[in-house]
């Protein structure tokens, strides 16, 4: 059994739970860490090969998106993250990063065909990425606040720019109590 037969039949185990079997699991609901955690230092590349981690974003939410070009819910879901980072553009990070094997030279033409040019998008071919945060299957994507601690979990594809999901969001965004700049 393939990566990506695995990956759909965990998903679809996921999304047919009987209630109470995991209450924590809601497929593409955001799912908030209590209490949050650090997130895990990991290393990936940019399209170009260019090092990349998440201490890069440090100081701005981040969305980590973990994605496949075979994963049809993922391709589904990438519109509404592409549009969640246009609408957030200076206070959000939308880290796409491919879980392909194949690297740029597949994930490449599908970024350039959905028309992504707002979300940042990764390479993982190894997936150490998803190791590290504990994916179950794609999409996963997880939410680190801007010091670099994990508060949200999203498994399964979700419309990033529905009010649900920026209702979950809107704390991040927005500056801490206590935070706005004191005058003279």
């Amino acid at each position: 059994m393939s990566f990506g037969t695995v990956a759909i039949v965990l998903l679809v185990a996921l999304s047919t739970a009987a209630p109470g079997e995991d209450q924590k699991m809601r497929l593409g609901e955001f799912i908030a860490m209590t209490p949050p955690l650090p997130a895990p230092e990991v290393t990936f590349t940019d399209a170009e090969g260019k090092p990349a981690s998440l201490a890069d974003f440090k100081g701005k939410p981040v969305v980590v998106n973990l994605w496949a070009t075979w994963c049809e819910p993922c391709l589904r879901e990438m519109p509404s993250l592409e549009r969640l980072q246009s609408k957030f553009d200076d206070k959000l990070v939308v880290a796409a990063v491919s879980q392909d094997r194949a690297g740029g030279k597949l994930v490449n033409p599908f970024v350039a065909a959905l028309k992504l040019d707002k979300v940042r998008v990764y390479l993982d071919p190894k997936s150490e990425v998803g190791h590290a945060f504990k994916v179950r299957g794609l999409p996963t994507s997880i939410v680190i606040d801007a010091q670099g601690q994990v508060v949200g979990r999203v498994e399964g594809a979700a419309e990033w720019d529905s009010a649900a999901m920026l209702a979950a969001l809107k704390p991040l965004l927005e500056p801490a109590p206590g935070a706005l700049k004191r005058g003279r």
